[in-house]
């Protein structure tokens, strides 16, 4: 798993692979963001569009500008330069080998907290066959061992069933309402905080979806 010597001193956990699973999309892993995963990056933002938007914060720009095939090298280098200090964990989730969404660990903190916030998105042709619930498992699994976390928190819209049910099935606690805690597609929405603690889950959560059927080791 190794350590990253960055500028604000030793990042557990970063870079490195994570793990695999097999679901019924396929082989999900984990692996930290590139620059050549522009391409598919932006073109499956931008078929996705009513997809993801829903979910995702407001922006200055449009979404074809945002999401455009120029706007991820910038993007990209943001990510990894919050890795390389620490405050970020930025992976591109793969379903057999392809590019199919992001798995973000961000806004860590350390001292006296170890925590950090967890957030996800899949493309549309993986959705609901077990891709976010692998990935944020192998995620959470990463962070609460060669990270060395302690908590890890998700904020989603009560409206997205789909990614409560994926927090809720992997043992996400419901902590609370935020009233409009975000502004999402133009106007400023409420969110479900959740959230995990590591002696909620002293097995890991990839042994906890194996142990339910819901994935094999790939």
């Amino acid at each position: 798993m190794g350590w990253y010597e960055g500028a604000g001193g030793r990042h557990p956990g970063w870079p490195a692979a994570v793990g695999s699973l097999r679901v019924p999309a396929g082989v999900v892993m984990l692996r930290p963001v590139r620059l050549l995963d522009g391409p598919e990056w932006s073109r499956i933002r931008l078929r996705d569009v009513d997809h993801l938007e829903p979910w995702e914060p407001s922006g200055i720009e449009s979404w074809g500008e945002r999401h455009g095939l120029i706007a991820w090298p910038g993007h990209c280098w943001a990510l990894r330069s919050m890795a390389r200090r620490g405050l970020a964990l930025p992976f591109a989730i793969l379903v057999d080998g392809r590019f199919s969404g992001q798995l973000s660990i961000s806004n860590i903190v350390r001292g006296a907290l170890l925590s950090a916030w967890i957030g996800y998105w899949v493309a549309s042709d993986v959705t609901g066959r077990g891709v976010a619930t692998a990935a944020v498992a192998l995620g959470v699994d990463h962070c609460f061992g060669p990270v060395g976390l302690h908590r890890l928190e998700a904020t989603v819209r009560p409206e997205n069933l789909a990614s409560r049910r994926v927090l809720e099935k992997l043992g996400f606690r419901q902590e609370g309402l935020f009233a409009r805690y975000l502004s999402v597609a133009g106007a400023w929405r409420d969110h479900l905080g959740y959230a995990l603690t590591i002696e909620e889950v002293p097995e890991g959560l990839v042994l906890r979806m194996l142990h339910a059927g819901l994935a094999e080791l790939a």
